[in-house]
């Protein structure tokens, strides 16, 4: 990098952000019961190698058995129940509530529940790239995700 590097950048436009969490960016159809929002990727704040954002998931919504190629995917729980289940059957599970951080490795089959029959559960979503891969497994999960679909930026109608 060398000195040079910092005589091209100008650091007040191109430093920190801050990105109010009023103004994040509810870029995609909205669903009832659902919201979604980008905070950080390339169109809003120059990213080039995360995405960012909040997603609301309703109650007892379910994924179908994915995984998301490549992407590393880091999800808070602010508020609710999160039920992971992963593996070649969906065979592991494990909980995560408000304060808990998920981390989901590359090519892990897994599917995300909303745990609570009541209450949304709120998140907030870092992936490790902007390209929203998801790869369907024709796996028979466990909780059949036939109740509620469960649609944020990466899992599509």
């Amino acid at each position: 990098m060398g000195s040079d590097y910092h005589h091209h950048t100008d650091w007040r436009t191109d430093g920190v952000q801050v990105i109010p969490g009023d103004s994040l960016d509810p870029n995609t159809a909205q669903t009832p019961g659902m919201n979604r929002a980008t905070a950080i990727n390339r169109a809003r704040a120059g990213a080039e190698k995360i995405w960012a954002g909040t997603v609301h998931i309703h109650p007892d919504a379910k994924t179908g058995a994915h995984h998301h190629g490549d992407l590393e995917s880091v999800i808070y729980v602010v508020k609710g129940r999160a039920r992971m289940r992963w593996g070649e059957n969906l065979e592991f599970v494990a909980e995560a509530g408000p304060g808990d951080f998920i981390f989901v490795p590359p090519y892990v089959p897994h599917q995300e529940i909303n745990a609570s029959a009541d209450e949304t559960l709120e998140c907030v979503l870092v992936r490790s790239g902007q390209d929203p891969v998801v790869v369907n497994l024709d796996i028979e999960p466990v909780e059949k995700p036939e109740h509620v679909k469960w649609i944020d930026p990466i899992h599509r109608e």
